[in-house]
């Protein structure tokens, strides 16, 4: 078992070709290979976790799903968190929603005051910065304490997906000082 500092990295999107898994993948092996070298960085696959749809009815009949309860484990088991979130007509996805409503059945705290850094992207100009900025704001209620946020427009044309890596200097730069807040952090 390793004393080193876990980073848990994972998108908000049950997309198996999810672009921002791509890009939090990008931004875990930055954070790895040039700030922070002595960490280790977990995946999550939101795939994983796939409960009913919430409701009060069904938790009063079943009671939390024990994958929610695993959720949880898994973000209060890290260190910090790299989170990429997709963004579907302005909002959260449909499947991270409904993570997220279940986990917070058990803590409303669903991130428990863990250091992160959040981004998003998607092919279009808007970066998903709708729901960018729908994290930023609600995160302080739900135990979020974010070192650094960046949404990345048109990621087909500044993302090599073969690379793995941002093309755009500015944007890897901005990716980078985002990264520093958490490495301030671990």
């Amino acid at each position: 078992m390793s004393n080193r500092p876990t980073v848990l990295v994972f998108a908000a999107s049950n997309s198996t070709t999810s672009i921002n898994m791509a890009l939090a993948m990008h931004a875990a092996d930055v954070l790895k290979n040039e700030l922070a070298t002595d960490i280790d960085i977990e995946t999550l696959d939101l795939n994983d976790f796939e409960m009913p749809i919430y409701s009060p009815e069904r938790e009063a009949a079943g009671g939390v799903p024990q994958l929610a309860k695993d959720f949880l484990a898994q973000i209060g088991a890290a260190d910090a968190l790299i989170i990429a979130y997709a963004e579907y007509n302005g909002h959260y996805t449909a499947a991270f929603k409904n993570v997220f409503d279940w986990c917070s059945r058990v803590d409303g705290k669903v991130y428990q005051n863990k250091p992160q850094v959040v981004l998003s992207t998607s092919p279009g100009g808007g970066g998903a910065a709708s729901v960018l900025k729908a994290v930023i704001d609600s995160s302080g209620y739900f135990g979020a304490d974010i070192k650094g946020s960046l949404s990345v427009a048109s990621f087909y044309d500044v993302f090599d997906m073969e690379a793995g890596k941002l093309t755009d200097p500015a944007l890897a730069a901005s990716l980078r000082e985002a990264l520093l807040g958490l490495k301030a952090e671990l």
